[in-house]
């Protein structure tokens, strides 16, 4: 797999190690003056293999520059020929799915299987924006008012910046910004997640291999004081942003401040109510993979469950004996089960909060710290499941992100206490019933506040087609990712009313107030 990254032009090739990495302009791959670099680690060993730029001021603002400066020719492109693009970028990512894969494994931890799936959901959405001469299709009616027609089209707006989160390096810079960005006619500034630029690096290159012009997608690494630039800059129309709740609020009061379009996916901490009749050994395999996988490190894991009474102590028990089976391994090691999380503080960030949990007085039923795993792993960042039981209302292991392999177990009498205790929370990404009763699902639906929802499936993420729609303090905006939210809120739309006179027909002078476009005033014969 090494042999596949030996000529991409993202890093200084220089036989060194760890690689200097570059920064993206017009197609450029360019060399930072900045100073300040930070280590991107390999998590599976612990070992430094790159070093991301703290881009100065001024190669942000060339990222903008660049963006705006391809964005007219890019959006006079007739839809059908930016969909060729995308198609060609499909048929790339097919062909270098493995390579990508490896490269996310071992950038960021996510196992095989999990790494591959996080470049499908790129193609996923990349797929979806193949159709943009339909997506972006308006309406119209004729003869709305006598003699007068309105057309609504939606149109590209200019220079968007992407803020991607480290935990889907390729997903969601690739897969929930860029593609519907770049569809529907605009130009976009991707600041990729200096623990985990390469992936999105790569795949920008696989873009301008496919056809993409040079500027239309730009890649920066930054610190946040220059990444300050991309909420305030008056050439930026908007920001898609992808990380936790106080950062994602900053910047949707900041950018929303400053004139431009903001969707801020944030925070979660998603609930499951495990009820009596549910199929146990179904649900204990689901809710292992759904706390388990990508090591918890994402906004749709399912970190807590509400267990009624009855089943409690047996779904604990089951819990714990699949938990134990988990193999713990390098990520792109294919037998792995679960990898490592992303780097050394965030391993400390996790740890502290299973510690947290046992002085709030949870039971430490699984404890997953120190886990073992191969010789060759000793140094990587490795955490395995773990269980904290009996968790009670206003303990802050069961209400705030850990962001880790760790599931909380509140226990619950019935339906009605356990779905008040999911709706009490400030986040409302996901929630999940399991359950074989079509009574409680269909009412569950309907009353939870999250805005994806599973019945018997722990992890509810929509394909591509459909927006994922967080609410509460887990999104900030308008408009969500995919879907047809997506196309919403990468075009404006613009309205166009108009009318034609007969040659020669005698034209009254008199215009009314309304000049045709209002179709209830009464005539001369109503008033009769």
């Amino acid at each position: 797999m090494e042999s596949a990254l030996k000529n991409v032009k993202y890093r200084v090739d220089n036989g060194q190690n760890p690689y200097r990495l570059k920064y993206c302009v017009s197609g450029e791959w360019l060399e930072s003056t900045t100073t300040k670099y930070m280590d991107c680690y390999n998590p599976s060993t612990g070992q430094v293999i790159a070093r991301a730029p703290q881009c100065t001021v001024d190669e942000v603002e060339s990222a903008i520059a660049a963006a705006k400066a391809a964005f007219p020719a890019w959006a006079n492109t007739p839809p059908n020929k930016r969909a060729q693009v995308l198609f060609h970028m499909k048929a790339l990512l097919d062909q270098h799915l493995e390579e990508l894969t490896y490269l996310l494994c071992k950038e960021e931890g996510k196992s095989w299987t999990e790494s591959m799936g996080d470049i499908l959901k790129v193609n996923e959405v990349v797929e979806y924006a193949c159709g943009i001469p339909h997506l972006m299709k308006g309406e119209s009616v004729m003869n709305i008012s006598s003699g007068y027609d309105t057309v609504l089209y939606h149109h590209p707006m200019g220079v968007f910046a992407g803020i991607p989160p480290w935990n889907f390096p390729a997903m969601i810079p690739h897969g929930w910004m860029a593609p519907l960005c770049v569809a529907t006619g605009n130009t976009m500034v991707l600041k990729a997640a200096s623990f985990v630029p390469q992936s999105a690096m790569r795949i920008l290159e696989l873009w301008h291999e496919a056809g993409l012009p040079k500027g239309v997608i730009n890649i920066v690494t930054a610190g946040r004081n220059e990444a300050e630039i991309l909420l305030r800059h008056p050439d930026i129309v908007g920001v898609s942003f992808v990380g936790s709740t106080k950062v994602g609020r900053h910047i949707y009061a900041t950018a929303a401040a400053n004139g431009k379009r903001v969707q801020a996916l944030t925070e979660a901490k998603n609930h499951a109510l495990v009820l009596r009749d549910c199929k146990l050994d179904r649900t204990a395999n689901g809710i292992i993979n759904a706390f388990c996988g990508c090591a918890g490190e994402r906004c749709m894991a399912l970190p807590v469950i509400c267990a009624e009474e009855a089943i409690a102590d047996e779904l604990v028990a089951e819990l714990k004996n699949l938990a134990k089976q988990r193999r713990i391994g390098a990520a792109y090691d294919k037998s792995t089960e679960l990898g490592p999380v992303v780097n050394a503080g965030h391993l400390r960030f996790v740890t502290d909060w299973i510690e947290k949990g046992v002085q709030e007085g949870a039971e430490l039923a699984l404890d997953g710290r120190n886990p073992s795993v191969p010789p060759e792993c000793k140094e990587g960042f490795f955490i395995g499941p773990t269980i904290l039981d009996h968790v009670k209302p206003g303990m802050t292991c069961g209400d705030q992100e850990i962001f880790g392999p760790v599931l909380c177990v509140k226990r619950v009498k019935d339906y009605e206490e356990g779905l008040a205790i999911m709706n009490a929370s400030e986040f409302a990404n996901g929630s999940v019933i399991y359950t074989q009763n079509g009574y409680y699902a269909r009412d569950f639906a309907y009353r939870t506040h999250a805005g994806m929802v599973g019945i018997n499936v722990g992890i509810p993420v929509p394909v591509g087609i459909f927006g994922f729609t967080g609410h509460k303090n887990s999104f900030f905006g308008d408009l969500h990712v995919m879907g047809k939210d997506g196309i919403r809120f990468y075009t404006e739309i613009k309205n166009v009313t108009s009318t034609w006179f007969k040659e020669g027909a005698v034209i009254s002078k008199k215009v009314d107030t309304w000049d045709g476009t209002i179709t209830s005033l009464p005539s001369d014969d109503d008033k009769k």
